[in-house]
């Protein structure tokens, strides 16, 4: 009897296991979102110099198969397919313990460490972007780069849903500062010296947010005013950050923000969705 109890008991176990693995993700296949990038989301990401992450960096297998985590990008370039992920993903943890964006410029790949800054370019018209690896991915043989939306759309690339790319690692960074070495006109990548955009010096006002692409998380949208208020004034005392509500069209958006840190808005996303906001996800602006 005690042992039918336990077999029982095991399979109950085994069950719950498999339906909370099943729910991760509320999509079964990812989609494009609702809107496109604005402008301020199709910046290049600002490479600079970063220790490897806590997490992400270790060898690891998925689908019994071992994939080996590089020591360093250093000279590191690859030819190949690049894909992207959007919806089903956002909101989501990354390898290395971030939330993932959509609307930011990242990246994921199987062996680079994390984190990495790339300059990816799509073969067919030229296009370039900047992204930081901050996940591992796509595991498709044929792939070597799981783009985020921003970046895809930037390397305009949505409508063939995967493009022939060439990565370059940018691993040339000023020693005393953390910056590029030739942040002003040009960027030294491999043989060829490519052209980018200027990298604006951090001024006061975003140094409050240390270059974090989504500052702000939205918690929840409602058409009541007296509950966006009370909403607010609740998830202000909680948390002990500066909340606000916007209306727009009748719609009233509760947010939260500035956040000054990443890890502190990686464990605030994290508090909301295990205390009854599981759609709270980060945004750019207010």
């Amino acid at each position: 009897m005690n042992q039918r109890l336990i077999l029982l008991s095991l399979m109950a176990t085994i069950l719950l296991l498999s339906a909370c693995s099943s729910s991760r993700y509320k999509q079964k296949h990812d989609s494009t979102p609702t809107r496109i990038p604005s402008q301020a989301e199709l910046k290049d990401a600002i490479p600079r110099a970063q220790a490897h992450s806590r997490g992400g960096n270790r060898d690891y297998q998925v689908w019994g198969k071992p994939y080996k985590v590089m020591t360093s990008a250093q000279g590191f370039e690859q030819t190949g397919l690049a894909s992207w992920y959007g919806k089903k993903f956002h909101g989501h943890l990354t390898s290395n313990g971030e939330i993932y964006d959509m609307y930011a410029m990242s990246a994921a790949h199987k062996n680079l460490p994390l984190p990495t800054y790339l300059k990816v370019t799509n073969i067919a018209n030229n296009k370039s972007v900047i992204v930081r690896v901050n996940d591992r991915g796509p595991f498709h043989q044929s792939r070597i780069l799981d783009l985020s939306y921003s970046a895809a759309y930037k390397l305009d690339m949505l409508k063939t849903g995967t493009a022939e790319v060439k990565i370059t690692a940018i691993t040339d960074f000023d020693k005393k500062t953390g910056k590029m070495k030739f942040p002003a006109t040009t960027l030294s990548l491999g043989v060829s010296t490519v052209k980018t955009t200027p990298v604006k010096t951090i001024t006061q006002s975003n140094k409050t947010t240390m270059g974090i692409t989504t500052p702000y998380i939205q918690v929840f949208a409602t058409s009541k005013k007296a509950l966006a208020i009370s909403t607010a004034s609740k998830l202000k005392m909680q948390y002990k950050q500066e909340s606000s509500y916007h209306e727009k069209q009748g719609i009233y958006r509760i947010q939260i923000g500035p956040i000054g840190d990443l890890a502190t808005l990686n464990a605030l996303l994290l508090s909301l969705k295990a205390n009854g906001y599981p759609n709270a996800y980060p945004r750019t602006a207010p």
